[in-house]
């Protein structure tokens, strides 16, 4: 098996760099050379193939692409999968590595000075709070997320509520919101307006407080949330 329980229970916290990292799990073990259509290569594929149907459809992510229908032709099937994973790689790829980078900057952070720490206005706060309760109340209300998905992002709202506080060592669990938020712009478009708006200003107060713990130079933008639909 090439995915232990331990890499299988983070997924949860990070689906959309869990994509890129199925895949490249995959590819380090796909073999290039004369075994390219061996049954070893095929189970390899098939078995990150079908951990990545999983987690796009338990998390709902958006796919641009058309899911491979398998024959149990060996060659036919190694072909179809490896040129399914090699697209989704492309596309969550970007999305990956922008979250990536804020956690990776903050370890850094924390690293360097372990006396650091981001800072909010007592009215940065206070207006996050808000949101994020605006946030809790769309989403109990709204028809366009299944059961599962509302309790995700129910889940998710509540931990990052419950470890708010005026003084934080790192700001991850935003930045992992911010990456739902571009499931949901990918899903369900200018339907979900409401909820990425809400995230949006959510952001924009984070990259606010993060830029002037990091003393980045003014007018310096931050990562991106854009509707690609």
């Amino acid at each position: 098996m090439l995915f232990n329980d331990e890499f299988l229970e983070g997924i949860q916290d990070d689906p959309i760099t869990s994509v890129t990292k199925i895949i490249d799990i995959v590819m380090e073990n796909f073999h290039i050379t004369e075994k390219r259509y061996s049954q070893e290569n095929y189970d390899i594929l098939f078995e990150g193939f079908s951990l990545l149907l999983s987690v796009i459809e338990g998390f709902e992510l958006q796919i641009n692409n058309n899911i491979p229908e398998l024959t149990g032709s060996l060659q036919n099937d190694i072909i179809k999968m490896n040129a399914f994973l090699e697209n989704i790689h492309t596309i969550y790829k970007a999305k990956a590595t922008d979250i990536k980078l804020e956690l990776m900057k903050n370890k850094f952070s924390r690293t360097l000075n372990q006396s650091f720490s981001y800072e909010f206005s007592q009215g940065d706060l206070d207006r996050i709070q808000i949101l994020i309760n605006e946030l809790r109340e769309q989403i109990n209300s709204s028809n366009l997320f299944e059961q599962k998905h509302k309790e995700r992002l129910l889940k998710r709202l509540e931990k990052l509520q419950s470890e708010m506080h005026k003084k934080m060592s790192d700001v991850d669990r935003f930045w992992g919101l911010i990456g739902d938020a571009g499931i949901v712009i990918g899903k369900f478009g200018k339907d979900s307006k409401p909820f990425v708006d809400r995230i949006k200003e959510i952001s924009d107060i984070v990259w606010r407080t993060q830029s002037r713990a990091e003393e980045l130079p003014s007018g310096t933008p931050p990562p991106s949330l854009q509707d690609n639909t």
